[in-house]
C-alpha cells in the first residue's frame, strides 16, 4: 500500500478532489490537508510521517511544508502539480488533470 498526501491551501477544492479521485485505487491510501491556518483540515506531522509521496498544488505549498516541518520533509518525495486555485470541488477539468498528472508521477 502506497500512502499519498495531497496538499493545497485551505483543503477545500483541489486537495479534497485529488483525495476523492485517488482514494478509489485499491493500492493507495490517500489523505489531503491544507497549509493555511483556516484550512478545513490543516496538515500535521501525522499526515507527513506516513506519506510515501506528497503532492502539492503549487510551489508555495512545498515551501510552507518545508518551513513548518523541516525535519519531517527532509528526504520526502514531493511533486509540485502546478494546479492553480481556480477549480471547484470535483470540477471535471480538475479531475482530468489530476488523473493524468498524478497517474504519470505514479507510473499508472
Amino acid at each position: 500500500m502506497t500512502n499519498l498526501l495531497f496538499i493545497c491551501s485551505r483543503n477545500q477544492w483541489r486537495s479534497p478532489t485529488a483525495e476523492a479521485v485517488w482514494r478509489r485505487h485499491p493500492d493507495l491510501n490517500v489523505r489531503s490537508a491544507g497549509t493555511s491556518p483556516r484550512a478545513r483540515r490543516r496538515v500535521s506531522p501525522g499526515d507527513i510521517r506516513p506519506a510515501d509521496v506528497i503532492f502539492v498544488m503549487e510551489k508555495k505549498h512545498r515551501e510552507r511544508l518545508i518551513k513548518a516541518f523541516p525535519r519531517l520533509m527532509d528526504g520526502n518525495t514531493v511533486h509540485v502539480l502546478e494546479i492553480p486555485d481556480e477549480y471547484r470541488y470535483m470540477d471535471p477539468e480538475l479531475v482530468e488533470i489530476l488523473e493524468a498528472v498524478v497517474g504519470a508521477c505514479l507510473g499508472m
